[in-house]
């Protein structure tokens, strides 16, 4: 042995003090579940309808333009993204989401995800209030609790956020906070993870109310808003922001598109500058060959598409409500117009579903644990008007119907509700397997 080897066994090992959100958030439910590759995979939305032909030809248009344009290509680009990207986005935007903007405007970021976790490293400082529905996307949920807000959840139905609600949050907020909500999250169209649709009169009503504040903002997280089987017409909250003051509008390439990881957003100018700025910090840009990819497919191609696409989800959302009537577990379930998620809650308010994920995947099936999606230590806005701790409940789960064909969707059901029926009537409480280091449930 050297004495380089002998010095390097003296010396002590690393030992570093970690962020405090590292041992007391968990990892993303969905993204921990990626790593399991179970034959019925109802877990993250991975889209499973993709125009991968029209994607062929435009690899092969750029594979030529390489020659000419390869520099520019496989560069480095602005951080606000791509310009002819942007100019289409923002002519599609104006004609289609009734959505007021210029190419100015657009911002183009990696994946809507890294938006929402701009909005939540620009605006938020601890200790503020965001208002959400219960339950909530938890890609927006962890990182705003990563920032230290108090997150305070509003009734929903299976016609989404009840709007009544939102008024008497502000005023429970003050009385208990001595301070107002910064922000009202809402997902429209065929939200994440219940899969419902808000419907005119209830978009109308959220604005007549967060527009007599001028100190809330409303994000409206569109991703799905062109995966809708039955509506024709999109008309987002941001059509009534016609001055670009009130509402940070994002949407995604993933779900209309591929997961190409670019999304795009028309957020308020003071606001748009500032998640520029920390975009900058976390990539610098987006990738610059992506994006011209995505350029020919929105301005030539994605109207072409969308109708495939919107059948292709269709059917597989017919498919699992068929399944889950015909095979699952008494209880109840949504059934959404769109998107790509049915939220399923069985009647056994003891069922753990959180506890049940390693039986599920080992019987070769993945689905969300429906506790991901509330807040670990946020509050509640009661239906009988009161701020209570928010409850957990672990009797639900989030199914995506978006990757497997509908002949596969159905077997799958089916071997879920064998499972379930199976199930032992107690599970551990704690499990490294269903929990990881630092998930506090």
């Amino acid at each position: 042995m050297n004495n380089r080897v002998i010095l390097e066994s003296l010396r002590p090992p690393l030992s570093l003090k970690y962020a405090d959100w590292v041992h007391t958030l968990p990892e993303s439910e969905i993204r921990r579940l990626l790593r399991f590759t179970p034959k019925y995979y109802f877990a993250g939305g991975k889209p499973g309808v993709l125009p991968t032909d029209t994607f062929k030809q435009i690899l092969y248009q750029i594979a030529d333009e390489l020659v000419t344009n390869g520099i520019n290509t496989l560069n480095y680009g602005a951080t606000e993204g791509n310009n002819e990207l942007r100019t289409i986005l923002a002519k599609r935007l104006k004609k289609r989401d009734h959505v007021s903007c210029s190419p100015d405007d657009v911002l183009i970021t990696t994946g809507s995800q890294q938006t929402l976790y701009a909005l939540s490293d620009c605006l938020i400082t601890p200790g503020d209030i965001i208002l959400t529905t219960r339950p909530t996307y938890l890609g927006f949920l962890l990182p705003a609790e990563k920032m230290g807000a108090r997150i305070v959840t509003l009734p929903s139905d299976d016609g989404g956020l009840l709007p009544e609600y939102i008024e008497v949050a502000i005023q429970l907020c003050k009385q208990e906070f001595g301070t107002s909500p910064k922000i009202l999250y809402t997902v429209p169209y065929s939200d994440n993870p219940k899969g419902t649709t808000l419907s005119s009169k209830r978009k109308r009503d959220i604005i007549d109310c967060v527009f007599n504040y001028d100190d809330l903002l409303i994000i409206e997280d569109a991703a799905y808003k062109e995966i809708q089987f039955g509506i024709s017409k999109i008309h987002p909250l941001k059509e009534y922001d016609s001055n670009n003051q009130r509402i940070a509008y994002l949407s995604t390439s993933t779900k209309e598109a591929a997961s190409l990881r670019i999304g795009y957003s028309v957020l308020p100018e003071e606001l748009r500058n500032a998640v520029i700025k920390a975009k900058g910090y976390y990539d610098l840009c987006s990738s610059e060959l992506v994006q011209q990819i995505l350029a020919i497919y929105y301005d030539k191609y994605i109207d072409l598409q969308l109708p495939m696409i919107r059948q292709g989800y269709a059917d597989r959302c017919e498919a699992m409500i068929n399944a889950i009537m015909e095979f699952m577990p008494d209880g109840s379930f949504t059934r959404p117009t769109g998107g790509f998620f049915i939220w399923y809650e069985t009647r056994k308010k003891h069922f753990d579903s959180l506890a049940f994920v390693k039986s599920a995947i080992d019987g070769d099936v993945a689905y969300v644990p429906g506790i991901a999606f509330y807040p670990q230590n946020g509050f509640a806005v009661t239906e009988e008007s009161k701020l209570v701790k928010c409850r957990r409940p672990t009797n639900a789960m989030r199914l995506g119907y978006s990757l497997l064909s509908p002949e596969k969707i159905t077997k799958g059901i089916k071997a879920l509700s064998k499972l379930l029926r199976k199930e032992p009537t107690t599970f551990p409480s704690t499990s490294s397997f269903f929990l990881g280091k630092g998930h506090v449930v």
